[in-house]
């Protein structure tokens, strides 16, 4: 029966070990497949960073070839009328760049004339994109968006392969006689681009694929590497162009399927772990039989030292102090009756644990405590001390001290002393209290001092540095030399009054803080940004930036801050307007640099806003002039230089005088007569555009009823009212005083005023001036954003379609069918539609023809004084007669 019982005592002790045998075996199987599985994992990784160093180069070198076209393109803008030799002179100098650039053609009026080298490219001149095919989509495409246009690859007319980007080419751009110039192509070398950045290198370890021929992205045609390489998972990654983008795919050379090298070494530490692991499972079976036998042997040393422990309570009782022992091997404690009266236990003898003790140990010094109790047991010597939390609630404090000691092979035992020190910890907690509240008070001096001093020098809201803080760097910055040259950035963002009038000043405060973000993002390291306004940011350059890059960054700013920012559900978008100052190597004085950068910043606004402008002294000196032009506007409004021309309206059908639109002119008195495109534009930043139309209609109501009492045929006269003063709640109090006959005055609106969401007052007196017998005409339609919902909500007396659009009917079919669209509209909501710029007249007959009302242009009168007018219409009535 015996040995039965050994026999399965020591099968027992052989289970672990198969047990832990299983299951290294099956950890091995899932580490090796996560080996691979993490194996693939770094090579994709791996992969990742190749592609994006090859995108990085492919988007630098794109975007470095439109910059440098971006110049010429400016430059054409204001020498529009530009040969050869000037424009080889100027291609030369963008050739001399690091580029890809293989040609450069100018095509105004979309003929080509104007190349360079025109070596090699003689084929492409006297191309006429409007008859070409291949080319014609792309290049009207470019001339309608008004955009950039990136094409390619494409085979070349003179041979080859390119990409082509198109600019389209606008002369007075944003302004009331914006003209189509014409375009300008830049073939970017395939094969040199390629090279440049990376695709053709022999030693890279990936192979990549580009997709997205035309900047179509990933839903359009593959134009670079093997299709396998787009189906085997690759990495993929976002080429982004000026116009679009690309998608960039790449896998490893030799494929995904490859075994990691160090398996086979992972496979022999798995297998020497799992022996380092069930060899001691087997030792340690053996060693229970042992224990069995020490269990024995300390059951008669503890009889023993229960002896012993009586005498020397005995001696201890006098002292106060309790004695304690630990066995080390199994965690039991003995304690005598006065630890146990320390601890708050009962005195009954009987052996504690471990957790008995751990479990007193108030919880803040427990885990301090237990690490000083191994360390004392591990060094032979203990020392510490720590408080107690009783049942009761009760904190105290004790002293704790121990020697190891050990008999033999026996485990070894802590035998030590324990006495009560509370009332010593009490007074030492007293004393440093007090000293921690002195050294309170004075940190929360120094904090408070230091939050004072943030405060003063940051903005509460974006937590950016404030004007403040820009002065005091501008003291220290002041006297500093700038070998490298030094840069600022004026930032102001637009559209967010509109923000903040719709959504409210919470949002404004939003969209505040998430354009701080973008600008921290955005800046080198060593750059500073500050909030130094309402809606105005400043960041200055101090390390070197070259004008590419000051170029680079801005437009990165700009393309960060129109993406669209969430806010309590609504979508809500605005651009960034940035002025660029920049100072070479002498000495940097930044508020100068300030000030310049608020005239760029200026003169961005002016041509059109999300767009960045870097100052110049042309453009000082147009500031200049700007400004004398300002003063001569003010002072001619009070010298009464403004006044009234006008230009008649013929009925498309009969050619009978119609009505009279007013056009306000400036009798400047060294310069003659100016036209509103010399002055409006500044006319508006004055905010006097309003005084000049109440002058323009005031003069016009008093000729108009001259003309009446002399018997000229004039039914009505239109007048222009600017947006300014349609939001003058005081508008309609000052008509109400004129007595307008109802029927005889239209106001002429741009189109642009009527969006569909129209603030309260323009609509409120909309209401007011029709009741009051004044008809409602819109301007300029078909260049702005009047919708049909508009429409129907304005319902106006009459649209009038702009010349832009009316000009080109004679030779485009397509532009025809564009007004014939308008005309149909007007008629089907009871809208009279009168068209502008007739200048020939089979404009007239044209228009007669697709069903126009009324037709105004130089084909039938130019505008005229007062007097010249009476004279027309005079002349005009008896050849109408005859």
């Amino acid at each position: 029966m015996f040995r039965q019982i050994q026999r399965a005592v020591g099968a027992w002790t052989y289970a672990p070990a198969s047990i832990a045998a299983v299951v290294l075996i099956l950890a091995a199987v899932f580490a090796d497949r996560q080996n691979k599985v993490v194996a693939e994992q770094t090579l994709r990784s791996d992969v990742a960073s190749e592609v994006s160093l090859v995108r990085a180069k492919l988007e630098g070198n794109i975007n470095a070839n439109i910059q440098l076209i971006r110049g010429l393109v400016a430059t054409i803008v204001t020498e529009p009328g530009m040969g050869q030799e000037r424009f080889v002179q100027l291609a030369e100098n963008l050739f001399r760049e690091q580029s890809q650039l293989r040609n450069i053609a100018a095509a105004p009026d979309l003929v080509i004339s104007l190349m360079h080298p025109v070596r090699g490219n003689e084929r492409a001149l006297g191309l006429d994109y409007r008859r070409d095919e291949k080319q014609r989509e792309a290049a009207l495409r470019a001339r309608d968006t008004k955009q950039l246009v990136l094409a390619g690859p494409v085979e070349l007319r003179q041979g080859g392969q390119g990409f082509i980007g198109r600019f389209p080419v606008f002369l007075n751009r944003g302004q009331p006689n914006e003209t189509f110039w014409g375009i300008v192509s830049a073939v970017i070398d395939v094969q040199k681009l390629y090279r440049d950045s990376g695709l053709l290198d022999d030693n890279l370890s990936v192979e990549i694929a580009l997709t997205g021929k035309d900047a179509l992205g990933g839903r359009g045609v593959r134009f670079f590497g093997e299709e396998r390489i787009t189906a085997d998972n690759p990495v993929t990654a976002q080429v982004l162009l000026p116009s679009g983008s690309w998608q960039i795919a790449a896998i490893p050379k030799g494929g995904w399927d490859i075994t990691p090298a160090n398996s086979w070494l992972l496979r022999a530490i798995m297998l020497t772990g799992g022996a380092l692991i069930v060899i001691p499972i087997l030792m340690a079976g053996r060693l229970m039989r042992e224990r069995q036998k020490h269990y024995r042997d300390l059951s008669n040393r503890e009889k023993e030292l229960r002896r012993v422990s009586q005498r020397l309570e005995l001696a201890l009782d006098a002292s106060q102090i309790g004695v304690w022992e630990h066995d080390l091997g199994s965690n039991v404690l003995l304690w005598d009756d006065r630890v146990n009266e320390i601890y708050g236990k009962p005195a009954n003898g009987e052996l504690r644990e471990f957790d008995d003790w751990a479990s007193t140990v108030h919880p803040q010094d427990r885990k301090r405590a237990t690490e000083d109790f191994e360390a004392g047991a591990a060094s032979g010597h203990y020392s510490s001390e720590y408080r107690l939390l009783l049942p009761t609630g009760e904190v105290r404090n004790v002293r704790s001290r121990a020697i190891r000691y050990q008999e033999g092979s026996s485990a070894p035992r802590m035998i030590g002393a324990e006495w009560d020190v509370t009332a010593d910890a009490t007074l030492n907690r007293e004393l440093e209290n007090a000293k921690a509240l002195a050294e309170i008070k004075n940190a929360e001096l120094e904090a408070a001092q230091a939050q004072i001093e943030h405060d003063a020098l940051h903005d509460p809201l974006t937590g950016l540095p404030n004007r403040r803080y820009l002065d005091e760097k501008f003291k220290n910055w002041g006297t500093r030399r700038v070998h490298d040259g030094a840069a600022l950035l004026h930032v102001d963002l637009d559209r967010f009054k509109q923000i903040n009038d719709t959504l409210g000043h919470a949002a404004g405060d939003a969209m505040l803080v998430h354009a701080a973000k973008v600008l921290q993002s955005a800046v080198r390291p060593g750059d500073f940004v500050a909030r130094i306004g309402g809606d105005e940011f400043v960041v200055v350059c101090i390390a070197k930036a070259s004008p590419v890059e000051l170029a680079s960054l801005a437009e990165f700013i700009i393309f960060r801050m129109r993406q669209p920012v969430s806010y309590h559900g609504h979508q809500c978008r605005f651009g960034v307007s940035i002025g660029i100052a920049a100072e070479d190597g002498n000495a940097f004085d930044p508020r100068r640099m300030l000030i310049n950068a608020d005239i760029a910043l200026y003169r961005a606004k002016r041509m059109g806003r999300s767009r960045h402008e870097f100052f110049t002294e042309d453009l000082q000196a147009e500031i200049v002039t700007t400004k004398q032009v300002a003063d001569e506007i003010l002072n001619g409004l009070e010298r009464n230089e403004f006044v009234a021309h006008y230009q008649l309206q013929f009925d498309a059908n009969t050619l009978a005088i119609a009505g009279v639109e007013a056009l306000a002119r400036w009798n400047h008195p060294e310069k003659g007569l100016l036209t509103p495109d010399a002055f409006l534009s500044i006319a508006e930043d004055l905010n006097v555009v309003s005084d000049i139309d109440r002058l323009v209609l005031e003069q016009s109501l008093h000729n108009f009823d001259g003309w009446v009492k002399s018997g000229l045929p004039i039914p009505r006269i239109s007048v222009n009212v600017s947006a300014k003063r349609l939001r003058d709640e005081e508008l309609v109090k000052g008509l109400s005083l004129l007595e307008i006959r109802p029927g005889t005055v239209s106001f002429e609106l741009v189109e642009s005023i009527f969006l569909d969401e129209t603030d309260d007052v323009v609509v409120q007196n909309v209401d007011l001036i029709k009741e009051l017998g004044i008809d409602i005409e819109i301007d300029d339609f078909g260049t702005g954003y009047a919708s049909i919902v508009s429409l129907l909500k304005l319902q106006p007396r009459r649209l009038k379609i702009d010349r832009q659009l009316v000009v080109p009917i004679v030779e485009s079919h397509r532009q025809r069918k564009v007004v014939s669209s308008i005309i149909e509209i007007g008629k089907s909501l009871g809208i009279e539609v009168v068209a502008e710029g007739v200048e020939t007249l089979r404009h007239a007959t044209i228009l007669n023809g697709l069903g126009c009302d009324v037709l105004q242009g130089y084909a039938l009168s130019r505008p005229m004084d007062e007097n010249s007018l009476a004279d027309f219409v005079a002349k005009w009535r008896k050849r109408a007669a005859s």
